[in-house]
């Protein structure tokens, strides 16, 4: 009792953040290298699958929303869907068995298309494993909270929130380590199946451990098809309204109100809470365009650039571990004081404010990524555009040598080499290595994490304070739904654009984020903030003297009755 975290709860919520960190170990880190290297797609195509997959992983948690408040509840979603997620990980792991398909044994598969639809059955299996968990992991350890624990309950969505970067984090290092093994039976090739197989054997290990652990937990059940209620409701109040378009009936408070013929008066405010949140989402979407473009676009950036850190070769994807590493590190100091500090100053800094700042900051991270692809692009080698060849002769006779191509193009003539001697070794270095350092994307990495703690842990707070009682999972699927259309946003820009230079794609999605920014300055300068609790307390308030005033003979005796007990 009291108003602390029992030790019984400690115990529960440590055994959840553990198998948090687990969920969270999914190999996205290596997933556009896979594309590239292993299924030899081309950057756009890579990019543009890789964020069908992520879009697709934060659509599916509308679905595990619907499944934890109408029908499994939010343990048993985790647990169904977390087998499904185990599944998909291990499908992975198999398709990128190079020698499943190698019958020649030159170590290329010998039917690609079998791998690829392996590769789409697991990305398949995983988004929605994953996506249907999300919204529920969060809203579970949410649950575990009584309402008194406001200030704990913060304090778990930070430290939950560290559970899932530690997990990223875990993924970011050690993927690319297996990834870069050799491994094979008929010959040697970069060690995918390992990079997939891990995760998938951590997540067994975990969903394991969350079910041993079950007797602990507070389990919230399930209230009926809520969703579908809350369609309904809608849908109702809208052809209501329309049908009574005329002037002769009176306006009403609130065009929902339109929906109060056939629904009660507490689903109506419940609604009406929800739309509010989702409303403020619309301008959200444009933040995770940008975001995550970590594992895409700034990803293949880095393939461009040098990562020797002196005793340690940097890949690629590993350079994804300074955004976990920095949040590991950010986030107990922002918490403890940053904000703080904010409010000794005095300084309302809202939520709606921290979010409108994380907006701005992951603008100024691509201004970043922009001016470095700059300082790459002086140092990278000319290539011939679309529509144009490059050919290049060496002439090692001691006359000049004359090249005939199709009549459309010009004669060449090929002079001779100074030197003709080849028994003489020379190293002629055709293209130069990458000379821009890889440590020059920390100062974007450190930005957009700037951006990330004030604005995505501040989200999840802030979909479940807003959310009512029983609407949890499925704000926190709205607040994720948001993810998946920035996802769609990439692809929709980056295709749209068709701009040849890497450095105006990046100002390009800056120039939008900064827009969409001040457009949710102003839309959270109107918001009015809520307390679903005690909106509710009201309603069952006045639905007790609604009972009282209808038949106040029953409710005496009913409390008489209380008072005798």
């Amino acid at each position: 009792k009291g108003r602390s975290v029992q030790p019984k709860s400690c115990v529960h919520l440590s055994l959840l953040l553990l198998c948090f960190v687990t969920y969270f170990v999914l190999p996205t880190a290596v997933l556009v290298l896979y594309f590239k290297y292993f299924l030899r797609w081309d950057d756009n195509f890579s990019t543009a699958i890789y964020h069908t997959f992520v879009a697709l992983c934060y659509l599916t948690p509308i679905l595990g929303a619907l499944i934890a408040d109408s029908w499994l509840g939010k343990f048993k979603t985790i647990v169904s869907l977390s087998i499904v997620y185990t599944i998909g990980q291990a499908v992975m792991a198999v398709s990128s068995i190079n020698d499943m398909t190698d019958h020649n044994r030159d170590g290329n598969p010998d039917n690609i298309a079998v791998h690829i639809a392996l590769s789409m059955t697991g990305l398949i299996l995983i988004a929605l494993g994953t996506g249907g968990i999300k919204p529920c992991i969060s809203a579970f350890g949410g649950d575990q909270f009584e309402d008194h624990q406001e200030k704990q309950r913060s304090r778990f969505f930070s430290i939950f929130y560290l559970s899932i970067n530690a997990g990223s984090l875990i993924s970011t290092v050690i993927t690319p380590i297996l990834r870069a093994q050799e491994c094979g039976i008929h010959s040697k090739q970069q060690c995918y199946p390992l990079a997939f197989g891990v995760p998938a054997a951590l997540m067994a290990v975990s969903l394991v451990v969350f079910i041993a652990g079950s007797g602990m937990y507070k389990k919230v059940q399930p209230q009926g098809n809520i969703m579908v209620r809350v369609f309904k409701c809608i849908g109702f109040a809208i052809k209501n309204r329309f049908r009574h378009r005329s002037k002769e009936y009176p306006k009403r408070e609130h065009w929902l109100d339109w929906a109060s013929e056939k629904y009660d008066k507490r689903l109506i405010a419940q609604t009406k809470m929800v739309l509010k949140v989702l409303f403020l989402y619309i301008p959200l979407p444009m933040f995770w365009a940008l975001f995550d473009q970590q594992g895409s676009r700034w990803t293949l950036q880095a393939t461009t650039m040098d990562g020797d850190f002196g005793a340690i070769q940097i890949q690629p994807d590993q350079m994804q571990t300074v955004n976990p590493i920095l949040i590991i590190i950010m986030v107990p100091v922002v918490d403890a004081v940053i904000y703080p500090l904010i409010q000794k100053c005095k300084i309302n800094f809202t939520p709606l404010r921290k979010i409108t700042v994380g907006m701005f900051l992951a603008g100024l991270a691509f201004v970043a990524a922009a001016l470095l692809q700059v300082q790459i692009d002086k140092t990278l080698p000319v290539f011939p555009a679309s529509g144009q060849a490059q050919v290049k002769i060496i002439n090692l006779g001691s006359s000049n040598a004359e090249v005939t191509f199709l009549p459309d193009l010009q004669n060449v003539t090929v002079l001779p080499m100074e030197s003709v001697n080849v028994t003489q070794l020379r190293y002629i270095e055709d293209i130069q290595p990458n000379t821009v350092h890889m440590a020059w994307q920390i100062p974007q990495y450190f930005i957009l994490t700037c951006a990330e703690v004030v604005f995505s842990v501040t989200g999840l707070e802030f979909s479940y304070s807003q959310a009512p009682s029983n609407m949890k999972s499925v704000l926190q699927a709205g607040w994720l739904l948001t993810v998946a259309v920035g996802n769609i946003i990439v692809l929709i820009v980056a295709g749209a654009s068709k701009l040849s230079e890497q450095w105006a794609e990046y100002v390009l999605f800056a120039a939008l984020l900064f827009a969409v920014c001040i457009i949710f300055a102003v839309m959270a300068y109107f918001y009015t903030y809520t307390d679903p609790n005690e909106v509710e307390a009201q309603l069952d308030e006045e639905e007790k003297k609604k009972q009282i005033k209808q038949d106040p003979d029953s409710y005496g005796k009913e409390s008489e009755a209380v008072s005798r007990m």
